[in-house]
């Protein structure tokens, strides 16, 4: 008998678990046998391990850890009033280790890192499956959470792919009208979602309207309506490698034209372009590129994502980026989306 745990909820996982870089994967965890207490949305315990392992400052001082926990705590609570995409924002701060904290010697302030960017491997990524949040009965329940350190950053539902009337709407509407809603706790250290119902594959971020949910595909397929589809576009954008990269280079928060504070993700066409146009800066070769794009295709986000991730790599040394327009109508486009894309 098919249901959504037993096709496309747990293909999906297998995918996951077979997706590395290296050593660098997936493990699955059941939810069952994470060390929760029933309101917590981190996983305090790794958490706590991982503060204590990128962290000099707080590996001479453990009892550190619980410090920057209760500045977590308070962001996590904080959504009811600040609003989701406020306290996604928030948060999004620490997970990039942007925040800091007066832990030196001499009450200096050095900054705290949740996650290595920098030596991926020393991060513990985990996949888990039916997380009950709150854990308690009537808690709500999620097909799919994949955690970096102990902190949810990826959240999925799996819809039946065997009902022609169920699509992957049913499961973006889930998270977005019932979850986000319900529990929004569990959204504040997400970097996005997804949805599917083992034919095609969307993502979004948290408060995106469900009709701006885009796919993802790699260079090679753009083909969908298959599980096979699924499980590429599965393999393409779950990966942790690539989770860190969107989370650091290819998210931005902007303010929209109605005064709202917005969360924006990257398309598969801009990540792409944008990594192409790195590799090719660092290589020093070849010294030109032409993107093609259409109206309304998003590039001026292509340069802003593409601006933030040349100016964030270390090998770069924070180069400057000239951006030359031809018409002044587009200076003033491009403008405004630097500086709505803060």
């Amino acid at each position: 008998m098919f249901n959504e745990e037993n096709t496309a909820e747990q293909i999906i996982i297998n995918s996951l678990k077979s997706t590395h870089l290296g050593d660098i994967r997936w493990s699955f965890i059941s939810a069952d046998e994470l060390p929760r207490q029933h309101s917590e949305v981190l996983i305090e315990s790794m958490v706590r391990d991982a503060l204590i392992r990128l962290n000099p400052e707080i590996k001479a001082k453990p009892d550190r850890a619980e410090e920057v926990l209760y500045k977590l705590r308070a962001i996590l609570l904080s959504v009811e009033g600040e609003g989701l995409v406020r306290a996604n924002e928030l948060l999004a701060e620490w997970l990039k280790g942007e925040k800091s904290m007066p832990f030196g010697d001499r009450g200096e302030h050095a900054p705290v890192k949740l996650i290595d960017f920098n030596d991926i491997s020393q991060n513990e990524f985990v996949i888990t499956n039916q997380w009950v949040y709150p854990v308690k009965e009537g808690g709500k329940r999620l097909d799919i959470v994949l955690l970096v350190n102990g902190i949810p950053v990826v959240i999925a539902e799996a819809k039946t792919p065997v009902r022609p009337a169920v699509t992957w709407v049913d499961g973006a509407s889930d998270i977005h009208d019932g979850y986000e809603q319900t529990i929004p706790q569990m959204f504040v250290p997400n970097v996005f979602s997804f949805a599917t119902e083992g034919k095609c594959f969307r993502y979004g971020t948290v408060r995106m309207p469900i009709d701006m949910w885009g796919p993802w595909h790699d260079d090679t397929n753009k083909s969908e309506g298959t599980l096979a589809d699924v499980q590429r576009s599965v393999a393409s954008m779950i990966r942790p490698e690539i989770v860190l990269d969107i989370l650091q280079n290819f998210t931005v928060f902007a303010t929209d034209k109605k005064h709202r504070r917005i969360k924006i993700i990257s398309r598969y066409q801009q990540y792409h372009a944008t990594n192409q146009i790195i590799d090719r800066v660092i290589a020093g070769y070849p010294k030109k590129g032409l993107i093609w794009h259409f109206q309304g295709s998003g590039k001026s986000l292509l340069m802003v994502f593409a601006s933030q991730k040349l100016r964030m790599h270390k090998a770069l040394g924070n180069p400057t980026v000239i951006i030359v327009v031809d018409r002044v109508d587009l200076d003033t486009q491009i403008t405004a989306t630097f500086n709505a894309a803060d």
